[in-house]
């Protein structure tokens, strides 16, 4: 499948395309296969979120897995920049339990774009499955200007 890196503050990020649509982002990856419309625009727009100008990714993408995994990725997707939620809150309104509700969080194929670091535990960070763990969630969190999250 096409890749294409992009070097963020947050390490070396690649997205990969599938039939059209984003399906994976990896932390250490590097560029493969042709560079495709949309793998440019995955850049410009990952540049873009590095440098503090870009709030909302604008992508398709294609979250393989069940119903309930989709339907986490759709809400996770949904939460503005400088907001996050708890595990709970989207269990609520999916009327799930939490516990699945963070694990799909953690499957989460596409962070970043798809922002699971927005989503926290009820009394605490919760987990973060990209390269440099939950440290890495919390410069997200700052970069988006949620830090005061943080306290």
């Amino acid at each position: 499948m096409p890749m294409i890196a992009v070097e963020t503050q947050f390490g070396r990020l690649s997205v990969e395309e599938t039939d059209g649509a984003i399906t994976r982002l990896v932390w250490n990856g590097r560029d493969e296969g042709p560079e495709t419309p949309l793998l440019q625009e995955a850049a410009a727009q990952l540049t873009a979120y590095d440098q503090g100008r870009l709030d909302r990714f604008d992508l398709p993408y294609h979250v393989a897995g069940s119903a309930f995994q989709q339907q986490v990725c759709d809400l996770m997707y949904a939460i503005p920049l400088g907001e996050t939620r708890t595990y709970g809150d989207i269990a609520k309104e999916l009327g799930q339990p939490a516990q699945p509700v963070g694990q799909a969080c953690g499957a989460n194929p596409i962070p970043v774009i798809i922002p699971c670091h927005r989503v926290l535990a009820a009394n605490g960070l919760g987990g973060f499955s990209g390269d440099g763990g939950i440290e890495t969630k919390v410069a997200l969190l700052r970069h988006e200007r949620a830090a005061g999250l943080l306290i």
